[in-house]
């Protein structure tokens, strides 16, 4: 019979499979070196190169996957995929105000909320076609609709091992990034050869694409008028998540036997510093500091992920669930742009 130790698991969350392991702060240190030292070289390179950062985290902690089966390591890793990534959610809605999603107009705003749900209803859609459960469908297709990683991490911490394991959340934070990269260097394309205007250029781009940086790196690429206008149609999706997180909360749970309230802290937590950023109250040099500790946060939750990631798993998925995010994406392209040349402006 085999003694060696399962891979542990990042998304659980909530304490579904395995209880979050209890330690000192001696204890933690080991696993959160690693994670520090591995989200600093992913800073760096993304720095350096132009890359995503979610996704230089993401392969560095997969390239550091063989760390996982260092028990040591185990405190501070689950640590980082789990208390960060809360606290991360929590500080992502100083980038969204209320009075920017209202500045829309009431069309725009209706046709963002409709793209989203749209969006991840194909995710659900193509999920059950090709044998999945609704759940990665929501996974995958929310993290389309919202914004990319940030909103996987965060629909994994509402759905629970349970719903989403860890080899999905995995597949699922690979496919985001690689299509919002490439989203990011074709969409604009597509809206020149089209010669849309900055305001319908802006809102496909806002509309479509899949992670916060890569949306407003795809407008301002285009114009400065189309990124600003980018930069208030992404964060109405931002804003929609928490919103999307309560609904999968209610309507996909955990399971009778888990603990805790229906709506998660974090998904409150969001609202909470969302409104508090809509009053103008926190200094713009407070609000930089909390969005780029936001992006650390998140940055560090993933390279934790990707090192507690089980390879074996992903490998057996096979090509089905990346084509789950393909439809999803494209559904959201097509969407976005048909409401861009019919709808606005």
């Amino acid at each position: 019979m085999s003694t060696r130790r399962p891979i542990p698991l990042a998304a659980d969350l909530y304490g579904d499979i395995e209880p979050s392991p209890k330690a000192t702060w001696r204890g933690y240190f080991p696993g959160l070196a690693i994670v520090t030292a591995g989200t600093l070289a992913a800073g760096f390179v993304a720095d350096r190169y132009g890359a995503p950062l979610t996704l230089m985290a993401l392969l560095i902690g997969l390239a550091l996957n063989f760390l996982s089966a260092d028990t040591r390591l185990t405190p501070g890793l689950a640590f980082a995929s789990r208390s960060l990534l809360r606290w991360g959610i929590v500080l992502v809605g100083v980038r969204v105000t209320f009075g920017q999603i209202w500045s829309l107009g009431p069309v725009a705003l209706i046709a963002v909320v409709g793209i989203v749900a749209a969006t991840i209803g194909v995710g659900i859609l193509a999920a059950r076609r090709l044998g999945f459960d609704r759940a990665f469908g929501t996974l995958a297709g929310g993290a389309v609709a919202i914004c990319g990683a940030s909103a996987a991490m965060a629909l994994a911490t509402t759905l629970g091992e349970r719903r989403a394991s860890q080899a999905q959340l995995t597949l699922v934070l690979v496919g985001i990034s690689a299509m919002s990269a490439l989203a990011m260097v074709t969409y604009p394309i597509v809206a020149h050869w089209l010669a849309l205007s900055d305001l319908k250029a802006g809102f496909l781009l806002g509309a479509s694409i899949h992670d916060v940086a890569q949306a407003l790196g795809a407008g301002y690429s285009y114009s400065d008028g189309a990124g600003q206008i980018a930069a208030i149609v992404k964060l109405t999706r931002v804003a929609l998540l928490a919103p999307v997180l309560a609904v999968v909360a209610m309507f996909l749970p955990r399971g009778t036997g888990a603990k805790g309230p229906g709506i998660p802290w974090f998904v409150v937590g969001f609202f909470a510093m969302a409104g508090v950023n809509s009053f103008g109250v926190i200094p713009v040099p407070v609000a930089h500091g909390a969005e780029a500790l936001a992006t650390g946060l998140l940055a560090a939750a993933v390279t934790a992920t990707a090192i507690r990631s089980p390879l074996a798993q992903l490998m057996e998925a096979g090509p089905r669930p990346l084509i789950v995010i393909l439809a999803a994406t494209v559904a959201a392209f097509a969407l976005s742009l048909g409401a861009a040349l019919y709808l606005i402006g």
